[in-house]
């Protein structure tokens, strides 16, 4: 047969991917027996892949979709900003929508505070938040001739983005072992997360009282301590009690220390408020991303009182912040959030949560009582529960079951949790809770 006879077959989106993208937090050989899921579209809390399937996005696309795909306000506002301004750099510049989310974001924050972190410092990402605030945490202490304070404090389990100066207050090992030899090494404290079978609140306390004691022989040197409030997510969505938010608020008050809340992922609603420090402890940074732009924008925020932000307003240019990222404020990420503050108003999403909660845990007893499950626990709109199995492929079978039955759920380790976007009614969720229970069966009688 000639050569120009045969018919080539062209390659799919798949061996497509494979050849030219390297994926994120993935072993690409893992690929070979576990295909890539290509998604042509979504809609509301569903995503449709190229051959029409459809998948229930139960942990809102790596935890940043708030209101569905598609979303038409969200949609709308884009649209409308795309047609004025796409970018400009906010050196030297700015623009409305940059400026109004600053301003409903500060309004945010005195209304669950009582004063306002009134000054906002944009970024594309978390990573870049926690860097933006470590840095300027230790440039504060240097601007206000304290130099000496540069070391940092985090919890174990904690996980802060994997850029290096958040890694270096990471404790995954699984992000920072490779790179050790980049990172500085700041004090790790014992996390308040209880053990199996201990109160939280007492564990909470402990961890409290460690805390006091390390600030007491360390505070000269330390600038700031970094945590995320409630739920520490990539520890397997491990939950402590807040009143170790209070004491840490407290300890920092009284030994001259910054407390960063790591928001990124408990923002917006995760744990039952707006805020995840809302009502316990006002946090002297906060840094905010995932669903900042309702999950479709690449956004990320760090907020800060005023008497950190006059300690950098100076003739000098070397007193003033020198930090910065080329897409800095952009408009149209600002526009996409803006809108998703709207549907938060407009909507009452934090009191229709509490609604959507109950229809969850409701969903979820049948698992909570499944014999191989340990640790039932939720904090807001976050569930989660433990598998007890000696699979060490238990993650990678129960995320193919998942997709069998319809859901795009990705456990960490033997860690199967919920963090699903605000737009599930009851059918949804108890759908939800049902083929999760058919998932985990499933991948349980294969192992």
């Amino acid at each position: 047969m000639p050569l120009n006879d045969i018919i080539m077959t062209p390659p799919t989106l798949l061996d497509r991917s494979l050849n030219a993208v390297w994926h994120p937090c993935t072993q690409m050989k893992a690929h070979l027996t576990l295909p890539l899921v290509p998604i042509a579209r979504g809609e509301g809390p569903w995503l449709y892949d190229t051959a029409g399937n459809r998948y229930l996005d139960a942990i809102s696309s790596w935890w940043v979709n708030l209101f569905g795909h598609a979303n038409e306000r969200i949609n709308g506002a884009i649209r409308d900003q795309l047609e004025k301004i796409e970018h400009v750099m906010l050196a030297g510049f700015t623009h409305e929508p940059v400026v109004a989310l600053s301003e409903r974001l500060s309004a945010r924050t005195e209304s669950a505070y009582g004063e306002p972190l009134g000054h906002a410092f944009y970024a594309s990402d978390g990573a870049s938040a926690t860097e933006i605030a470590l840095k300027m945490s230790l440039h504060y202490w240097r601007n206000t001739a304290q130099p000496q304070k540069t070391r940092f404090m985090s919890l174990s389990g904690g996980y802060h983005g994997e850029t290096i100066g958040a890694l270096a207050v990471t404790d995954v090992p699984l992000f920072r072992d490779a790179y050790s030899p980049l990172l500085i090494n700041h004090h790790l404290l014992p996390s308040p997360v209880p053990a199996p079978g201990q109160d939280a609140e007492e564990a909470a306390s402990k961890a409290a009282d460690l805390l006091a004691q390390h600030l007491a022989e360390h505070h000269s040197q330390t600038a700031a301590f970094i945590l995320e409030p409630q739920v520490q997510c990539a520890n397997q969505m491990a939950m402590y009690h807040p009143l170790y938010l209070r004491r840490a608020r407290a300890l920092c008050d009284q030994y001259g220390v910054h407390l960063i809340a790591d928001e990124i992922a408990v923002g917006f609603g995760r744990t039952g408020r707006f805020f995840a420090t809302e009502g316990f402890a006002r946090p002297d940074f906060i840094c905010l991303s995932r669903g900042l732009s309702g999950g479709y924008l690449p956004l990320s925020v760090v907020l800060t009182r005023d008497e950190i932000y006059q300690a950098f307003y100076d003739d000098a240019t070397a007193r003033g912040f020198l930090h910065s990222h080329s897409y800095t404020g952009n408009p149209l990420a600002c526009r996409a959030a803006l809108a998703t503050l709207d549907i938060f108003d407009d909507d009452q999403v934090i009191e229709a949560n509490r609604q959507r909660a109950h229809w969850l845990l409701a969903a979820s007893q049948p698992l909570a009582e499944h014999e191989a499950v340990k640790n039932f626990r939720h904090c807001g709109m976050i569930f989660a529960f433990d598998v007890a199995t000696q699979d060490t492929h238990f993650p990678k079978k129960f995320f193919a079951q998942a997709l069998k039955h319809a859901l795009l759920l990705r456990p960490i380790g033997n860690t199967v949790y919920f963090m699903p976007p605000y737009v599930l009614d009851e059918a949804s969720c108890h759908w939800l809770g049902q083929q999760t229970l058919h998932a985990l069966n499933a991948t349980l009688s294969k192992s």
